[in-house]
């Protein structure tokens, strides 16, 4: 009897140490790109470092992987029957650590919370893939590549014609169709991730479907430290940005980083930030010059910077408002 015959029987398919390994090498191009934003937060890179150009693309790949993989996995431990217990208890070691990061990251950033980042994604995701499961192969595909043609669509056809400004707070902007979702360390919103998943699970079953699974096995006979670290991906995640921020901490003890200029470093992350929600360079350029030149007038600057006011307060707010008015371009 073939995988695809067995729709009714529960299947335990083999672990594949290459899925563990590829998992691992995810780990460490995470680790990577945490350690730019620390050192960049520590000081000792540009401020936007992290969140423009290369780095940003990096990004993106990262989460992307992670969430290709989850799909796959999803799919070899619940396909064709879903092992409802199994996937509860997966469920909410994931949710639970989604939740302790937000925390953590409230208490220790409060401006910038992690309030759906990228485990988040993944505990959610995960719920909306167990559609997808025994769905055709086709339809699933079909999805991905719609979300793709709506994503190309929104950034250069018809740019924001899937945001609005309703889904602006963090009780919505999770859903991906916030105009200018709250700041985040982490945002990895359900759409347009989910579809990263769903490719996931589109390629294993094909994979299922093709017989393609004792090659993949074949692949790699022996487990290494790369899959090792893969079968424990979770905790790795949640121990190592601890660790990394410790070590670039005691090394700035040692040997603290050049303070920068406060303009400079504002108008840098200003700017960084402002791009990255898909506004014209030369509009966030004059936005950030006109917010900058207001807040050192009123002497806002350097509170902010230090967190001292956060960018709620009614006083940066009205300077946005007005500095957005003049940013436009003019006719």
């Amino acid at each position: 009897m073939t995988v695809a015959d067995a729709s009714h029987t529960s299947t335990k398919f083999p672990r594949i140490p290459l899925i563990d390994t590829l998992r691992g090498v995810a780990l460490v191009a995470m680790a990577t790109y945490h350690f730019t934003w620390d050192l960049e937060f520590f000081g000792y890179l540009e401020p936007g470092t992290a969140t423009q150009g290369f780095f940003r693309i990096y990004a993106r790949c990262i989460a992307s992987s992670f969430l290709f993989l989850a799909g796959v996995s999803l799919v070899l431990a619940h396909y064709p029957v879903i092992r409802w217990s199994s996937f509860w208890k997966r469920f909410a070691v994931v949710a639970g650590a989604a939740l302790l990061i937000s925390i953590a990251t409230l208490i220790a950033v409060a401006n910038e919370w992690i309030y759906f980042g990228i485990l988040h994604n993944i505990a959610l995701s995960s719920v909306v893939g167990l559609a997808f499961l025994r769905a055709p192969v086709a339809l699933t595909a079909a999805c991905v590549l719609l979300v793709i043609i709506l994503m190309v669509a929104d950034s250069s056809f018809a740019p924001g014609f899937l945001h609005a400004p309703l889904f602006d707070t963090r009780w919505l902007s999770w859903l991906g169709f916030a105009v200018t979702p709250p700041r985040s360390n982490d945002y990895v919103p359900l759409f347009p991730w989910v579809a990263a998943l769903l490719a996931g699970i589109a390629v294993i079953r094909l994979a299922l479907s093709r017989n393609w699974l004792p090659q993949l096995v074949a692949v790699q006979q022996r487990t290494n430290i790369l899959s090792k670290a893969g079968r424990h991906s979770l905790a790795i995640y949640l121990l190592h940005q601890p660790v990394l921020i410790a070590f670039v901490y005691l090394f700035s003890l040692v040997s603290p980083a050049q303070v920068p200029d406060p303009r400079t470093t504002y108008n840098r992350s200003c700017e960084a930030g402002c791009l990255q929600q898909g506004n014209d360079a030369k509009i966030c350029e004059n936005f950030c010059g006109c917010t900058a030149d207001q807040l050192a007038s009123q002497s806002l600057l350097t509170p902010l910077l230090q967190g001292s006011i956060k960018l709620e307060d009614d006083r940066v707010q009205m300077i946005a408002q007005e500095c957005s008015a003049i940013a436009q371009p003019q006719e």
